[in-house]
């Protein structure tokens, strides 16, 4: 509906009368994070069901939609037509690094409510060393720490060339999981990555200091234990929570001006 007030848990200055083309999507564990376009982060919300909704309260666990029509729901509340959005001509959702066929299938089918014409897909650590504005021209090491998932990325040429993830974040901190235990994976994470061919690139990249993103960038503990671990500078993103979401909307400002995305006004 045009002129609907933007609901209580989303931010910025968008107004439904105020139509865009576009939207990048961030579909987290904890939160669902949107960017439109000369408004910014629009959205930035817990990625729930609806009250009143079946379903599973948390749709998305540990990156991965675990109740697709939960997912569905809780877009349509925050992005679709009910929140007088309206139809969007792109998407571009952030996924997890290896991120399985099904999985990616799955979001995208989530996505279906939003009445898309064209849906792209970037990995989240790609996405957040765009939205921190690192220079990709040289080997960069992104260490992603979300509430349900941890993911450790070496991109080379601004491609991700080596990748690991494992299923611990923020949220099982004081839990079952200490800062030390969360580091210490990390680390391990990167030895593992030393010992490939891509070895070499990965020392470079240590010297450079890996960018810290996610929520876990905003714990100084954890910054300071990753950097005596790895023996390197740790440099946290600005706004690190929304590195990714920021990321993935420079990353559709980019798809727009692409003289092949279907429907694209000829300028």
């Amino acid at each position: 509906m045009l002129g609907r007030a933007v609901p209580q848990g989303r931010r910025g200055t968008w107004s439904a009368n105020q139509r865009s083309t576009g939207i990048a999507i961030d579909l987290g564990s904890a939160r669902t994070r949107a960017w439109m376009p000369d408004n910014g982060l629009i959205i930035d919300a817990p990625t729930t069901t609806p009250a009143g909704a079946d379903g599973s309260c948390r749709p998305v666990r540990r990156g991965v939609v675990v109740d697709l029509p939960g997912a569905t729901r809780s877009l349509d509340h925050l992005l679709g037509r009910r929140a007088g959005l309206g139809r969007y001509s792109v998407v571009i959702l952030t996924t997890p690094l290896l991120c399985a066929g099904l999985h990616r299938s799955t979001a995208i089918a989530a996505l279906e409510v939003l009445d898309a014409r064209t849906i792209v897909t970037i990995e989240s650590v790609k996405a957040a060393a765009l939205g921190a504005r690192a220079d990709l021209t040289r080997p960069l090491l992104v260490v992603d720490i979300g509430a349900d998932l941890t993911e450790v990325g070496l991109l080379v040429n601004g491609c991700v060339a080596e990748a690991c993830r494992f299923e611990v974040g923020t949220s099982d901190l004081g839990a079952t999981t200490t800062p030390a235990d969360l580091v210490e994976s990390i680390g391990g994470a990167v030895t593992d990555l030393l010992r490939l061919d891509c070895g070499g690139q990965v020392v470079d990249a240590l010297d450079r200091g890996p960018l810290l993103t996610g929520g876990g960038a905003l714990r100084p503990e954890i910054t300071y234990r990753l950097s005596k671990r790895l023996l390197a500078p740790v440099r946290p993103a600005p706004a690190p929570q929304v590195a990714a979401v920021r990321g993935a909307g420079l990353a559709l400002v980019a798809a727009q001006r692409h003289p092949s995305l279907p429907g694209r006004a000829p300028q």
